[in-house]
């Protein structure tokens, strides 16, 4: 029997739960890491008395990083592994969020910011395809989709931190930017046991390490241990970044490019500048953050409904309604003309977005075989980072112009545009097998 098939065998264990935890954990972390800035924003537009694009600018270091760690973790998690990668994002990662608390000046901010978007994009593009290769197709759908919504208990967080810190006094928003960097330390050690991805290491010649680990899983399953009958066949080359683009898989590759960039545009326009906005609104900055709160504790059951939703609506469905329901919202946002209305379509619009995000990574590792997989979900992200660099500056050049109304319908357009792409050009991946290629050429 094949590590594929073996592993396509394993019930839900307390292996698993280990790995939705701290997988999820890291998410958090990446939550955290980007929402915290954008209550840091209007404070540092007071006090370093910065432009509008000067303070988008500013909001989409963080992102660009994100693009250079997600490009860079999709070609090194395929090359020498999930782990690896996983754990040096996290180092990274710790390390810029520590060193921007202490930064003043503009640029050293940026600079920093651009060292953690890198940790925190390289890490939150490998944990989806290394945790999916451990979880069978009958479980994979609801366990990706559960996994991304520990994103919003950053976001929780991030508000919380925002709402009690930041205004408090003229350095809160440092405190805040430190308090994202020190847990990351003790989830390096939690992790230091993971083990490197049975399906990635069968790949790439090295069956029997894989053979040892789906072992111990059948083993704390109280299942007998399994036999695959291949062996070692050395180190197989790295396939070329080019087959992306080979007739069986260039059409998901393009389609997970759209996809991504509407979604990752309009939730990085919202949530980077939601409390900025609400300020400029007349709001004072206690309450803009206290609305933000509640904007932002929307998105756990927006995670919750796509885990529960993702595999009796299939991926691609679930990642064009929640698109088509976000837009919706996002006209409501735009027609809004009180404080009220404004927390309202708000809150829904933060937990369709994040609904959507369940979705695909549920449903971008299975759009690429094992060989090709992290490079497949590094692209899709890093080319999404697009969206997340342009939206904080295009909004901070568009508001003085457009208003409320201008910002949110642009959102409205750009989602309704992921929606249809992914419709039209998305394949149908429940219950494919990820390591068979015939399946890939056929969807």
């Amino acid at each position: 029997m094949s590590i594929a098939a073996r592993i396509e065998c394993l019930p839900f264990t307390r292996f698993h739960w280990k790995l939705l935890l701290l997988g999820g954990l890291g998410y958090t972390f990446d939550g955290l890491d980007s929402a915290i800035v954008a209550f840091a924003l209007p404070m540092l537009k007071t006090q370093w008395h910065l432009s509008g694009p000067a303070l988008g600018l500013l909001g989409s270091a963080t992102y660009l990083g994100y693009g250079l760690g997600a490009l860079l973790s999709g070609w090194w998690g395929d090359r020498s592994g999930r782990r690896r990668v996983m754990m040096s994002a996290l180092a990274i990662y710790a390390i810029g969020s520590l060193l921007s608390a202490g930064s003043s000046s503009f640029t050293a901010f940026f600079l920093c910011r651009l060292l953690s978007g890198i940790g925190a994009g390289a890490e939150a593009t490998i944990i989806a395809p290394y945790l999916s290769e451990f979880v069978g197709a009958r479980y994979r759908g609801a366990f990706t989709a559960a996994l991304t919504g520990f994103y919003s208990f950053g976001y929780v967080t991030a508000a919380l931190l925002g709402f009690m810190l930041v205004p408090a006094m003229d350095d809160g928003w440092r405190w805040a930017l430190a308090l994202t960097g020190f847990p990351v330390l003790m989830l390096l050690w939690w992790r230091r046991a993971l083990p490197e991805s049975p399906r990635w290491l069968d790949e790439r010649g090295q069956t029997a390490e894989a053979c040892r680990i789906v072992g111990d899983i059948e083993e704390s399953a109280g299942l007998a241990v399994g036999l695959t009958t291949t062996t070692d066949r050395g180190t197989p080359s790295l396939r070329p970044v080019r087959d992306l683009f080979a007739t069986n898989l260039r059409r998901s590759t393009f389609m997970s490019w759209a996809m991504w960039l509407a979604i990752t545009f309009s939730f990085y326009a919202f949530f980077t500048w939601i409390p900025t906005l609400m300020i400029e609104r007349g709001m004072t900055i206690t309450r803009s953050f206290g609305y933000a709160i509640s904007i932002y504790f929307a998105q756990l059951p927006g995670y919750a409904c796509a885990a529960l939703i993702t595999d009796r609506l299939g991926r691609r469905g679930t990642v064009a309604l929640f698109m088509v329901a976000g837009a919706l919202s996002a006209i409501g946002m735009a027609a809004s003309q009180t404080p009220t209305e404004v927390l309202i379509f708000g809150m829904l619009l933060s937990f369709f977005m994040n609904g959507t995000f369940g979705g695909i990574y549920a449903y971008t590792p299975e759009l690429f075989p094992t060989a090709l997989r992290a490079r497949g979900m590094g692209l899709a992200s890093a080319i999404a980072r697009l969206g997340a660099i342009a939206s904080p500056i295009l909004i901070g050049w568009l508001y003085p112009i457009a208003g409320f109304p201008g910002v949110f319908g642009l959102t409205t357009l750009i989602l309704l545009s992921g929606a249809t792409v992914t419709l039209l050009f998305g394949p149908r991946t429940e219950k494919r097998p990820l390591d068979n290629e015939q399946a890939f050429a056929k969807s």
